[in-house]
């Protein structure tokens, strides 16, 4: 056997659920490269995410975290992770300065999750970088493919 998957094996590298799962660590990764290449980015930030150190997890904060700030339950909801594991992430990224917790005004039991300022940064660098991967990926795939991929999916996943 020369290690090439027989037809009959070959559905499992090539079904939808494999490719998706690529094409999102492919666009994560873009995503990322970008960000460590902006200039608005604070140099702290821009660091970590050069070498590595800011993860798809991480971006899940940047991707959920509302701008006028959230509870770590929604937080952790919105991403579909447990509390625990968002409040790790909240740790860190509070510790690199990209958000605070502060009291909850409508519940003092509370705290909220809110970007500061360099979190502001980041999170344009974010937008920045998704609508560069995004035309990327129109130009690697063509303008009319890369729309019917966007409805497709967006009709997927409301479902």
């Amino acid at each position: 056997m020369d290690g090439t998957p027989s037809d009959q094996e070959n559905w499992r590298l090539t079904h939808l659920g494999r490719l998706l799962g690529h094409a999102l660590r492919r666009f994560d990764e873009r995503v990322l490269v970008l960000m460590a290449r902006n200039v608005d980015v604070p140099l702290a930030l821009s660091n970590l995410a050069a070498r590595a150190q800011v993860g798809a997890a991480h971006i899940h904060i940047t991707r959920h975290l509302a701008v006028g700030g959230s509870r770590l339950t929604d937080l952790a909801h919105s991403a579909g992770m447990s509390k625990q594991a968002m409040g790790d992430l909240v740790d860190q990224c509070e510790a690199w300065g990209l958000v605070t917790r502060q009291p909850d005004p409508h519940d003092r039991r509370a705290r909220t999750v809110l970007f500061t300022a360099s979190g502001l940064l980041w999170l344009q660098a974010f937008r920045d970088a998704v609508q560069q991967a995004e035309t990327e990926f129109q130009r690697a795939v063509g303008s009319d493919v890369a729309t019917v991929v966007a409805l497709g999916l967006e009709a997927y996943a409301g479902g």
